[in-house]
């Protein structure tokens, strides 16, 4: 006897399907990225093609896109706007540029600052905690 996947599904279980929380399937509704389907007497029923709608948010979300851009890419799903679809990997993709050129900035600040400590006299007192205590932009 095989048993077929249900067509729909509550909210609960479809957040366990999805390994999301329920609150979370809530917030994407309030944001526009999941229907709210109609209720069926106390509760709604959602389809299982939800399930994959929100794999396709958290995987968008790991790679750093906004709510606000996966809402685009989900208005654009069809893939028939590649254009539109490239615009939006690119500016993500400009702005994961930019947080690395910052992260190596800081880097590179603290390795400095490392090596200033290490090479500080012992009656000195630590650059690092000295740096930190400077104000903003001196």
């Amino acid at each position: 006897m095989t048993r077929t996947a249900p067509e729909a599904m509550t909210i609960g279980r479809l957040a366990r399907a999805a390994g999301v929380g329920v609150e979370t399937i809530r917030y994407y509704q309030q944001r526009g990225l999941l229907p709210l389907p109609p209720a069926v007497g106390s509760y709604r029923l959602y389809p299982v093609t939800l399930n994959a709608r929100i794999r396709f948010i958290k995987r968008a979300q790991e790679l750093g896109f906004s709510l606000d851009e996966i809402a685009e890419l989900l208005r654009l799903e069809d893939g028939a706007d590649r254009g539109s679809i490239r615009r939006v990997a690119a500016d993500r993709l400009g702005q994961i540029e930019a947080k690395i050129g910052d992260l190596r900035r800081m880097q590179q600040a603290l390795k400095q600052l490392l090596l200033s400590c290490e090479h500080a006299g012992a009656g000195a007192p630590c650059p690092i905690i000295a740096s930190l205590a400077e104000p903003v932009g001196e």
